[in-house]
């Protein structure tokens, strides 16, 4: 029970790697942006911890870029860079989210709900960026969500968990498709179209 007492360590070259390899994107994108920072510091953040060594000018030109992937760009928003995260709507705010995860190219990008603050029609562009950006980065998601539709879109693999205990695990065929458990049987009902 001594964990809790090292908080020196948080900030080791371990962790550092780890914060690398492994980003988030949280679920409300009004709350999970900073709204006293320009999205050129917002998006540029990362690469002052990760990539010191780049100069202003540089970190500028991959910040445009991944925003640019991410379907942000100056011609649809002048001024861009310098925008701070109210002028934007809430899925424009979770493509800043994910240009700020991925432009420290880590491997792995955790998506926590990262659809369900968005309506229906913005969902649906949000997870084909993500789509996309999976498989030209290769990038690996752990995706944690409710919304079976969204499991159907987007999972290889799924974990079903109920109370922190794993109940049923496999494809996502296998487990959507002929769930075993009986509360997975539940969410898979409940998730049918009326």
């Amino acid at each position: 029970g001594q964990a809790w007492q090292q908080p020196a360590h948080r900030n080791t070259a371990h962790n550092q790697q780890l914060r690398r390899q492994v980003q988030v994107v949280f679920q409300d994108p009004f709350s999970s942006l900073s709204p006293r920072m320009t999205v050129e510091e917002i998006v540029g953040e990362g690469l002052r911890v990760h990539m010191p060594a780049l100069d202003v000018a540089a970190r500028r030109t991959r910040v445009a870029a991944m925003l640019a992937e991410v379907g942000l760009t100056d011609a649809q928003f002048p001024g861009l860079l310098a925008r701070y995260p109210h002028e934007f709507s809430g899925g424009q705010r979770q493509r800043l989210a994910i240009a700020r995860a991925l432009i420290v190219e880590p491997q792995v990008l955790v998506l926590d709900e990262p659809t369900s603050a968005l309506d229906v029609t913005i969902q649906q562009q949000v997870l084909s960026l993500l789509q996309r950006l999976q498989k030209e980065r290769a990038l690996s998601y752990l995706l944690i969500t409710h919304d079976v539709a969204v499991v159907r879109a987007m999972a290889h693999e799924v974990i079903v968990m109920k109370d922190g205990e794993v109940v049923e695990s496999g494809s996502v065929h296998q487990v959507l498709d002929a769930p075993r458990h009986a509360y997975t049987q539940r969410l898979v009902q409940a998730a049918q179209p009326v």
